[in-house]
């Protein structure tokens, strides 16, 4: 944290359904150097978005909203804007929620106390510092995948319209007061009900951004402030709800729903809105971070099992970035979670090991980043730099399965190779077993630098 100007640090570790560990270091402000609390509150950024996904499942349930229905017949201080693509009219809370809306905006800036603070409708219209236009489609809904906070935006405004409430109400009467969350809040500063043990928001040099406390109001999308402990008791109660317990607040099918894989593409599985494309220490995770200026979090549970990880810093990219990767990779090695993914292997088809050897780029995820497969001792392995940055190695086996296709340890798709008649690898094609995401595929020639 010291070379890193890393202010300070609060992280929680579960498992068995139980919070195990919690420590807190560091300080809430550089200015008072006042420590950090277990009951002290960060701005959690875009871990928002999986509480605002919720309490509309939750509102679904009860029969309140419809999820498949159109949004537009619930708002009313705005319109859907009109778009060159097809379907926009219609398009539904659920491909909002899922990002699959093709709605732009992907993140907001932060307010202080004396800013004009913008409204929904606002945001929406591109009266902003970050879009100077109003939020518009980029593609048919349904027909691909992007991550949009304006997309939340328009659920936030639709919640309200609809309700006549505010959505910090409801995620209090929905989410943390059933769960215990006594120390989580989607009250903005200068309510009353805002907390007042707080950290502040520090900049990349390790200084306090202006008062230190963000207002933000496109709260479905980044609004929300929590504890590390407060949002283990999220994350179990959906684990427990997954694991098929009707007793929660949470239901099993909406933490099903919750984290259905609806897309392969781009990040290897995405739920509502959870990502789910994560398999280190052979973990399914879902997972969700956030990133606001001088804040980021990180939320990692596993899908079966109950365990996983919530680390939540006052500082920027660059400050919380290394000191999270160190935490995350010492907390995987240390605890007793890694277990073999129960896979049949067969004897690795020469030519298959031929084809696919050499050099990739967005091999496993498609962002652009670089792959290398090689053998070594008569294995395969597939190394990258993302491996790294979470495991504290750059290599995961791969397991041949037969046919072309792969199981990696650390990555929870498989991954199979489709030759040509030339021996040489024609495209790649990722699926999830278990999982009604469609395969995504790719040719050869996007994948090579």
């Amino acid at each position: 944290m010291a070379e890193h100007k890393l202010a300070g640090l609060s992280v929680a570790v579960f498992d068995g359904y139980e919070l195990v560990d919690a420590h807190t270091f560091g300080i809430k402000s550089v200015v008072t150097g006042e420590p950090i609390e277990p009951t002290t509150a960060f701005s959690t950024a875009s871990i928002s978005k999986p509480v605002t996904a919720l309490i509309c499942l939750m509102l679904h349930e009860e029969g309140v909203i419809d999820l498949d229905t159109p949004v537009a017949g619930y708002l009313k201080s705005w319109r859907i804007p009109q778009s060159e693509h097809a379907g926009t009219a219609d398009v539904t809370w659920r491909q909002l929620l899922t990002h699959t809306a093709g709605t732009s905006q992907h993140g907001f800036a932060d307010y202080y106390e004396g800013d004009t603070i913008p409204t929904l409708v606002d945001s929406l219209e591109g009266r902003i510092p970050r879009y100077d236009k109003p939020i518009e489609f980029e593609f048919s809904p349904g027909s691909d995948w992007q991550y949009s906070g304006g997309g939340y935006v328009v659920v936030q405004l639709a919640l309200e319209d609809h309700l006549g409430r505010s959505l910090p109400e409801l995620a209090a009467e929905k989410v943390f007061e059933p769960l215990g969350m006594e120390h989580s809040t989607m009250e903005q500063p200068g309510s009353p009900q805002f907390p007042a043990d707080v950290a502040l928001v520090h900049d990349e040099g390790g200084a306090v951004i202006r008062t230190g406390i963000p207002i933000t109001p496109q709260i479905s999308a980044s609004g929300m402030w929590s504890t590390p402990a407060d949002l283990v008791k999220f994350a179990i109660a959906i684990q427990r709800a997954l694991a098929g317990d009707n007793l929660g607040a949470i239901s099993p099918s909406a933490a099903q729903e919750l984290t259905d894989i609806h897309s392969l593409k781009h990040v290897g599985g995405m739920g509502m809105p959870f990502f789910r494309g994560f398999g280190f220490a052979n973990t399914d995770w879902f997972r969700h971070d956030g990133s606001n200026t001088g804040v980021n979090g990180d939320l990692m549970a596993s899908m079966n099992g109950g365990y996983g990880i919530v680390m939540l810093g006052n500082g920027d990219d660059a400050n919380t970035g290394p000191v999270f990767a160190k935490l995350r990779r010492e907390i995987l090695s240390r605890m007793s979670w890694k277990r073999r993914v129960p896979v049949t292997e067969v004897p690795l088809d020469p030519i298959v090991r031929k084809a696919v050897i050499g050099t990739y780029r967005g091999l496993l995820y498609d962002l652009e980043l670089p792959y290398q497969i090689e053998e070594r001792g008569g294995r395969l392995w597939v190394l990258s730099p993302f491996f790294d940055q979470f495991l504290g190695r750059e290599e995961s086996e791969m397991w041949y399965l037969g046919g072309g296709e792969f199981a990696i340890e650390d990555y929870p798709n498989r991954v199979q190779f489709h030759l040509s008649g030339a021996e040489s690898v024609e495209s790649v094609s990722i699926s999830r077993p278990g999982s009604k995401a469609p395969a995504f595929s790719r040719p050869i020639a996007a994948l090579r630098p």
